[in-house]
């Protein structure tokens, strides 16, 4: 399936690691202009040197004043994906105020900063364009400690469908992907104990975890134009968990 990204040009955040490194990697290669957001210099320089021509952005999404002085200039984006996320782990009656504060402002607030950019810039040059948020499969099952992760990405995939409501008539797409656990360097570190990941597997009808290309091949269909007729739609990757 010919996807006829060449030539779009496509912001990434979370691009130093995982799924947004791997989502810039195919970008570059299926011939788009790629701006790589991360908040890590180091992963940006590496990333740099793998995909020559991606254009690097190091800012803290968290930080809405410095997002705006690093993105606000950015230029013509056509197409989005909204990957930066930050999973801060705690009991329900330990969650703190940081946690709280920090989960929100990343996986919620810095989507709403990033695409609000984008979105004004393809409605200025009368432009179609796709977004795509990054949530969980978390967005619509709780998962012990997760209360204030399952939050955002519930909150996510809310905004989602608002966004796509409300910029559908700009001929911009708005879609969220639902991955359950995937085999990033991350998520193969966190579910490295046997019995931890059997707990979440046999939950999982195809019995097995995401691989990155699953959700990058995905998160592609979804920004091309051979997804037109789709927005407002929560796409799960999750071989069947939210299925059960």
């Amino acid at each position: 399936m010919e996807l006829s990204l060449a030539g779009r040009r496509a912001l990434v955040t979370g691009a130093g690691k995982g799924i947004g490194r791997s989502t810039v990697q195919a970008l570059h290669a299926a011939g788009a202009q790629v701006v790589a957001v991360s908040r890590t210099q180091a992963d940006l320089d590496s990333l740099v040197r793998e995909c020559p021509g991606v254009e690097p952005v190091c800012v803290d999404l968290g930080d809405w004043e410095a997002t705006d002085r690093a993105l606000g200039g950015v230029g013509p984006v056509d197409l989005l994906v909204n990957n930066a996320a930050v999973a801060l782990l705690q009991p329900f009656l330990e969650v703190t105020k940081e946690a709280c504060d920090t989960s929100f402002d990343v996986n919620l607030r810095a989507v709403i900063q990033v695409s609000q950019i984008v979105a004004r810039g393809l409605i200025a040059r009368g432009a179609p364009g796709s977004i795509v948020n990054v949530s969980s499969q978390a967005s619509q099952r709780a998962l012990t400690n997760h209360s204030v992760y399952c939050s955002t990405k519930g909150a996510l995939d809310m905004l989602t469908k608002v966004m796509a409501l409300e910029l559908g008539s700009h001929q911009i797409r708005v879609n969220a992907l639902n991955p359950t656990v995937v085999m990033t360097p991350m998520g193969q570190a966190n579910w490295s104990d046997p019995q931890k990941a059997k707990t979440m597997l046999d939950r999982i009808p195809l019995g097995k975890f995401a691989e990155v290309e699953n959700v990058v091949d995905t998160i592609l269909f979804l920004l091309s134009d051979r997804s037109s007729m789709t927005t407002g739609s929560t796409v799960p990757v999750d071989g069947g968990f939210l299925a059960t």
